[in-house]
């Protein structure tokens, strides 16, 4: 496996329940749903008493890209690794030419979000504006469809995740990108809407949370945040796939690829979500 994405998030989990060591030594590709989806399963190992080695790339431009994004400020706490994060100068590390808009970062409490927004607020203008072609509409809309996304763990997942963001250029495609990727172990879609609602599975859960707008709260304009940042990525013409359980459901511009319904996966706690917005 040479690439570490949400198109090959399963092939992390089957590697993470079936082999002694994570051996991720033949990536030369990796974003940031790929990034938090080790973490996760580090995690979600970690709480069952599991613990595996990290085997790094041998690529030092995806180790170099690892550190950039605050990948070992996690990782040491749930693998044991075959070799240490490189030591790269501080000019390297915080590049004011990075194309990073948000290095990854823990989700556990409201105070989390305020932090998360205000940081992507000061890089989103030179992003988002310059690459992109966001107005300052549509950059507000960002902001906003950010901080629901990640609301949503605080609200339903009863747990803690991670949120990274970054823009890419797809050649092929001839456009700039801009990847959210937003993780967490907690209950998941079907629990969480299970008091108000008999989700038939997995997919019918988040097919209900994200499509219709249905939460597990009564009160007005709470729990209802996926429904809005639908609204925003359809506006835009992005992507949104989100995984829960066994299922994981998409909605897919005609830019993009990937399956709209997916059933009988890998069972994975929480949810995992992964935003695609393209340049206009």
């Amino acid at each position: 496996m040479n690439h570490l994405s949400d198109d090959t998030f399963e092939q992390i989990l089957s590697r993470i329940t079936s082999q002694d060591d994570l051996d991720i030594r033949g990536v030369k590709f990796i974003d940031p749903f790929g990034m938090i989806g080790i973490l996760e399963a580090g995690r979600y190992l970690h709480a069952a008493g599991r613990r595996k080695t990290l085997l790094l790339p041998e690529s030092e431009d995806v180790v170099r890209y690892l550190e950039r994004m605050d990948f070992f400020k996690y990782a040491g706490s749930v693998y044991d690794m075959a070799s240490g994060p490189p030591e790269l100068p501080d000019k390297f590390l915080r590049s004011p030419r990075s194309d990073v808009l948000l290095e990854i970062t823990p989700i556990e409490k409201s105070d989390d979000i305020h932090f998360i927004v205000g940081k992507v607020k000061k890089r989103a203008h030179a992003i988002l504006d310059t690459h992109l072609h966001y107005n300052e509409r549509a950059i507000g809309g960002f902001i906003v469809a950010l901080s629901e996304v990640c609301q949503n763990i605080i609200e339903h997942s009863e747990n803690t995740g991670f949120v990274g963001i970054q823009k890419y250029s797809f050649q092929k495609r001839d456009r700039n990108v801009v990847k959210i990727a937003v993780m967490d172990l907690g209950i998941g879609f079907r629990e969480s809407l299970s008091e108000r609602f008999s989700a038939a599975n997995d997919l019918d859960a988040i097919e209900k949370a994200l499509v219709h707008g249905v939460s597990r709260y009564r009160d007005e304009g709470r729990g209802h945040g996926l429904a809005a940042v639908r609204r925003f990525i359809r506006q835009w013409n992005g992507k949104i796939t989100i995984r829960s359980g066994t299922a994981r459901f998409s909605i897919i511009p005609d830019w993009a690829w990937g399956k709209e319904r997916e059933t009988n996966l890998t069972y994975f706690p929480g949810s995992q979500i992964h935003i695609m917005l393209p340049e206009v």
